[in-house]
């Protein structure tokens, strides 16, 4: 398995997110959707393995992925300020492009199994509103890697609305820093090229 689908170039850009002192709180109905996910990758994994072609596994992770995630609030703040000033062709553009990428860079990433488990750890961090859910990825052999999903209520149930590296390193924040020099008022073309080349590059992997 490769790293996390979600780590970037620009992480030494990102802006660290900072977090209030939070109250812990269990529960249940918060980490569906991360469950949902995690259970979805190692299945993606095992896919990768047993010799399934990209595609494949693309289309069974999709709506999970879809499902999991609030993608067309992950994008807008993924853009940033100027999203409001995009025609609404762009925005919905956009949308789907982001939603394709973040699907391609798990099912890239996430490309074999060799032991490894996905453990959601039994206590929620409160930050106001939102709810940090903590997840380990553990190799066979031990070891492993913390990923805290940001989520919240939606009208639809819990969604995930960001990632956070390290602990504190907003992913939204990378991507409003990679996306900025290629978003102007009114208009997102680079942008969308810019997408449209990574996902070329992801599937074609």
């Amino acid at each position: 398995m490769k790293h996390h689908p979600l780590r970037s170039p620009a992480l030494a850009l990102a802006v660290s997110l900072m977090l209030v002192p939070a109250a812990w709180a269990d529960g249940t109905a918060a980490s569906a959707p991360v469950a949902a996910l995690d259970n979805a990758l190692i299945a993606t994994m095992k896919s990768g393995s047993a010799g399934q072609d990209f595609q494949a596994r693309y289309k069974a992770l999709a709506p999970v992925v879809e499902q999991s995630y609030d993608l067309p609030e992950v994008t807008k703040n993924s853009v940033g300020f100027l999203w409001s000033t995009l025609p609404a062709s762009q925005q919905n553009e956009l949308i789907n492009l982001f939603t394709t990428f973040t699907v391609s860079s798990y099912v890239s990433q996430f490309d074999s199994y060799n032991g490894q488990s996905l453990t959601i750890m039994p206590k929620e961090k409160v930050l106001g509103q939102k709810k940090i859910i903590e997840t380990k990825l553990t190799p066979k052999d031990g070891g492993g890697v913390v990923i805290d999903y940001v989520v919240s209520n939606e009208k639809n149930g819990w969604k995930i609305n960001d990632v956070l590296l390290n602990g504190t390193i907003s992913q939204v924040a990378i991507h409003a820093s990679d996306f900025a020099s290629l978003v102007k008022s009114g208009d997102a073309s680079q942008l969308i090229a810019a997408l449209k080349t990574k996902i070329n590059t992801l599937q074609g992997s």
